[in-house]
C-alpha cells in the first residue's frame, strides 16, 4: 500500500469506527503481508510519521495522548483508578507520575509498562476488589478513593502525605457506604476516618 492509501485506511478506521490503534498483525492483514514481511513497511510508515508506535506490538496514528485509549489495547481487563482515578475526576491537584490500573491478570503483583504518553502501572487484584466499572475504563470517583487507600495501605504508604485531596465533598456516602463491602475492613474504617478528617464541618 501506498502511503496516501494508508492515511486513508487509517483516518477512516477513526472516523467511521473510532479505532485509533492497531496490532501488528492487524496492520499486515491490511497489507496482505506477514508480519515479519510487514517488518519493512511499518518502518517506512513510522519514519513518514504516518503511524506511530505506542507499545510493544501496538500502533496507531499520530497524536493520542489519552491514556484511556490506550488502557484497553494493553489490557483489555484492567481499568484507571487509584491516583490517576482521583485526578481524572479533580479531587487531587497534581498530576501522578504513574497511570493506576487495576486488572485480574495475574502476572505479578504489579507490572510496569513505559509508553510515549506515560507509564502505566498494572496492578493484580482479587474481586471483589476487581471489579471494572460499567461503559468506561475510569473507575467512579468513590471507587477510586477506595482503591487509593486500599493500595497504600497494602503498599504500607500514607495516603494523606502523597496527594493534596480537594473536592471531596462531591463523592456520594450513600456510594462509599456501598462499596465498603468490598474491602477489607481496615480499609473500610480507614477510608470513613479519613473523610471525616478531611471534609470540613462546613461541606459535609
Amino acid at each position: 500500500m501506498k502511503s496516501r492509501e494508508w492515511i486513508h485506511y487509517l483516518e477512516e478506521q477513526r472516523r467511521f469506527r473510532g479505532k485509533r490503534l492497531f496490532t501488528v498483525t492487524e496492520l499486515a492483514n491490511v497489507a496482505r503481508n506477514s508480519n515479519s514481511g510487514f517488518s519493512v513497511e511499518l518502518s517506512r510508515l513510522r519514519q513518514y510519521g504516518i503511524i506511530q508506535r505506542y507499545a510493544r506490538g501496538i500502533y496507531g496514528l499520530p497524536g493520542i495522548e489519552s491514556p484511556e485509549i490506550l488502557l484497553s489495547a494493553l489490557d483489555p481487563r484492567a481499568y484507571i483508578t487509584g491516583s490517576f482515578g482521583l485526578y481524572r475526576h479533580n479531587l487531587i491537584s497534581q498530576v501522578p507520575v504513574q497511570v493506576t490500573a487495576f486488572t485480574d491478570r495475574r502476572r505479578g503483583r504489579s507490572r510496569i509498562r513505559r509508553t510515549p504518553i506515560g507509564t502505566f502501572r498494572f496492578v493484580c487484584v482479587a474481586p471483589p476488589v476487581y471489579h471494572p466499572p460499567s461503559g468506561t475504563v475510569v473507575a467512579p470517583p468513590e471507587q477510586a478513593f477506595f482503591d487509593f487507600y486500599y493500595l497504600s495501605r497494602r503498599e504500607g504508604g500514607e495516603p494523606r502525605s502523597q496527594v493534596t485531596f480537594r473536592g471531596l465533598d462531591r463523592l456520594s456516602p450513600d456510594r462509599i457506604n456501598r462499596l465498603a463491602g468490598r474491602y477489607p475492613g481496615t480499609v473500610a474504617r480507614q477510608v470513613r476516618r479519613e473523610l471525616g478528617k478531611l471534609i470540613s464541618p462546613s461541606e459535609q
